[in-house]
């Protein structure tokens, strides 16, 4: 495959609704002789989705010895594929000088630190000030890739780790792999009430059926698992170390409170504050002002998608989870649960699955 068009300089002006029109050339080797057409151009053009692909085949960018054809169509070896993407700029979302806590940076991707109340791309009522608005300031090339090579989203009251993709190649490996579960991702959460055992929710996940602003567990909605673990207990909270297999809107939050124990601070599916009997008043006081869910995306890794190697990286508690927990740990007579630092080296190794012994925890 080769590009025949240098792609022209991004621009930024927020008036600015051109489309970039690239220009891809390929012959069909022995490999791909056979087969239909829109798997070659899968094979052909993997810096691309196959729903791209296929949308821009319909639109007539697609041709075969300069015809267009079915996708259905088998290809020969020896035809001439050609290829007419068009590349979007992403008009809505200009660059502004937001602070990142950036934890890592390559030429492929970029992971952050997302701090409490921030959005992570614009939205009706948060148009600008997101994440989204800082990566194009901080790199403007990424205004060529889908919502500036976000891969993944974190709630706007969720703190933690997001990988960022810079690259069309490391994009699409990403989505890919998130797609494929080879992401893994750890949180803490901090839940109402006491549990005495860990364990998986296997339950899907939808819109509400009256309240389309809000997710719930639905049997017509997407598969969604999450494991969980204790890690700490309280009066009347517990700490949990939770993994994602799925990525669904607002998982953990949704599954939890469909345990009925929903992450504390949940102005969404939290329900009614509930105060540790007998707590002090400073105790009371930080617990009624917390206002955010107690949510942290505490462990990111995967597959780095051009070295091939396994990369992890972590990101400490921000400080008002922190002082959460000490206030808690401190209404406790018993002594300290903290079991954490069995896990500070890295993953634990028993990775995503919880197994029986898991769940006596």
């Amino acid at each position: 495959m080769r590009r025949v068009s240098d792609a022209q300089e991004a621009l930024l002006n927020t008036e600015h609704t051109e489309e970039r029109e690239e220009l891809y050339q390929a012959e069909i080797g022995p490999e791909l002789a056979g087969v239909r057409l829109d798997k070659a151009l899968a094979e052909l053009f993997r810096d691309y989705s196959r729903s791209r692909l296929q949308a821009w085949a319909k639109d007539g960018r697609v041709t075969v010895n300069g015809e267009q054809r079915r996708q259905r169509d088998k290809v020969s070896m020896g035809d001439q594929i050609e290829l007419r993407a068009v590349m979007e700029h992403q008009v809505e979302c200009v660059p502004q000088p937001i602070p990142l806590d950036i934890v890592f940076e390559d030429e492929h991707l970029l992971v952050i630190n997302k701090s409490a109340n921030m959005v992570v791309h614009p939205a009706a009522g948060n148009r600008d000030g997101t994440i989204q608005n800082g990566l194009l300031f901080h790199d403007p090339n990424l205004i060529e890739l889908p919502r500036a090579g976000i891969v993944h989203r974190l709630d706007k009251d969720t703190t933690g780790l997001m990988v960022i993709a810079k690259t069309q190649m490391a994009y699409q490996r990403l989505v890919a792999a998130l797609s494929a579960r080879e992401v893994k991702r750890e949180y803490r959460a901090l839940v109402v009430g006491t549990l005495n055992v860990g364990g998986t929710i296997d339950q899907p996940i939808g819109r509400h059926a009256k309240q389309r602003t809000r997710m719930a567990v639905n049997p017509m909605g997407k598969p969604a698992i999450t494991h969980f673990r204790i890690l700490e207990q309280f009066r009347a909270h517990t700490l949990l170390k939770v993994n994602l297999e799925s990525g669904r809107t607002h998982q953990i939050r949704v599954h939890m409170a469909h345990l009925r124990h929903p992450v504390f601070g949940d102005q969404v599916y939290g329900g009614r504050l509930r105060l540790p009997p007998g707590a002090d008043d400073e105790l009371k006081t930080f617990l009624r002002g917390f206002k955010r869910q107690a949510l942290h995306a505490k462990r990111l890794g995967f597959v780095h998608p051009a070295t091939g190697r396994e990369v992890s990286w972590e990101a400490p508690l921000p400080e008002d989870m922190s002082t959460l927990l000490s206030m808690l740990r401190g209404d406790i007579e018993d002594g300290l649960y903290d079991w954490d630092g069995e896990y500070s080296t890295g993953f634990d190794p028993e990775g995503y699955e919880i197994n029986e012994d898991d769940e006596l925890d």
